[in-house]
């Protein structure tokens, strides 16, 4: 697969929903996990991102304000012993739950499908980064209607072992702007990952649409130790 510009692939597309990129620094020593979110309407734009344990949780900036929190309120990252899950919805309570119990990633999201929010069913986009013993692989996964069929659901999901420094997985919720939104199509983009996570936070941030973008939520794990570094970027503050 050919290597493309994260920051093009974002700056040509005015609403790529919600995206995660999954991958290992140019140094080959960390593992680095990014998402971020956007939004087109009050509700969706009334977010930001909270540190909540040592995940995160999407929260109202201005509560008053959030009429439907079904489906925007939730926790993107949870962290489950040596597991980090990313996720675009509350399943990542459903993997959590499932892993602690010794189910496979893949296992734990056959009881969910892509988001009841017709027309436009949005995908549900997951990630599980795996650090144990100075190794590191990851896994990604995208539930999506079957061109937009309510009672089909399209399971993919891709893993990747020792992932080459320097490289990541990008995939999002939607092709492009439109109404129905268009689902994502294709397995996750192969991009580039440098080794310093300020630069690659704004290469992101700067990157994605600014009257959309909401918060974006970037992390380095030392795949030695096992510790972190976080950034939080909220466009409401």
């Amino acid at each position: 697969m050919k290597m493309i510009s994260l920051e093009q692939e974002l700056r040509g597309n005015a609403y790529p929903g919600r995206g995660i990129v999954i991958g290992k620094s140019q140094d080959g020593k960390k593992a680095v996990a990014a998402y971020f979110i956007m939004g087109r309407s009050e509700n969706s734009r009334n977010r930001i991102f909270v540190e909540d344990g040592q995940g995160i949780r999407t929260q109202a900036f201005d509560p008053a304000k959030m009429t439907d929190p079904s489906l925007v309120i939730y926790a993107p990252v949870r962290v489950l012993g040596n597991k980090t899950i990313v996720t675009n919805g509350d399943q990542t309570d459903t993997i959590y739950e499932g892993m602690d119990e010794q189910m496979t990633f893949e296992q734990t999201l056959r009881s969910r499908t892509f988001e009841p929010d017709a027309p436009n069913y949005t995908p549900r986009i997951s990630g599980i980064l795996h650090i144990e013993d100075g190794s590191f692989h990851f896994a990604m996964s995208i539930l999506r209607s079957d061109n937009g069929r309510p009672d089909r659901c399209l399971r993919y999901t891709f893993a990747y072992e020792d992932p080459a420094p320097g490289e990541g997985r990008f995939i999002h919720t939607y092709q492009g702007d439109g109404d129905p939104l268009p689902s994502y199509e294709g397995e996750p983009r192969l991009v580039g990952i440098p080794d310093d996570l300020e630069e690659f936070a704004g290469r992101i941030w700067d990157s994605l649409d600014k009257d959309n973008k909401v918060a974006l939520f970037v992390r380095f794990i030392d795949i030695a130790t096992g510790t972190y570094e976080s950034k939080i970027i909220n466009k409401e503050q």
